[in-house]
């Protein structure tokens, strides 16, 4: 199975989000879209999150409504990458 658009916490036992992140999505590969959930909100979590491939990260507890218009903004595949792109 090949997800469109993949939700991953970072902060998993054994296989980090990051380490997830880089096996779902081999470099300079587009898809799945990969958005981190995440507690981690500093500016270097978020450019770790970045080098990991993540293309969105929000922070805990999570914006709903945020998350909702970006996974909608998704489903016409008109997106604009960016690892924080004002997610929170």
């Amino acid at each position: 199975m090949r997800p469109d658009v993949a939700l991953l916490d970072i902060g998993l036992p054994d296989v980090d989000g990051y380490e997830l992140a880089r096996r779902l999505r081999p470099k300079d590969a587009t898809t799945p879209v990969l958005i981190a959930i995440t507690g981690y909100g500093q500016a270097d979590d978020r450019l770790r999150a970045q080098s990991a491939g993540f293309d969105y990260h929000f922070v805990k507890p999570v914006n709903v409504e945020g998350l909702l218009t970006l996974l909608s903004s998704l489903t016409g595949r008109g997106q604009a990458s960016g690892a924080d792109n004002g997610a929170t």
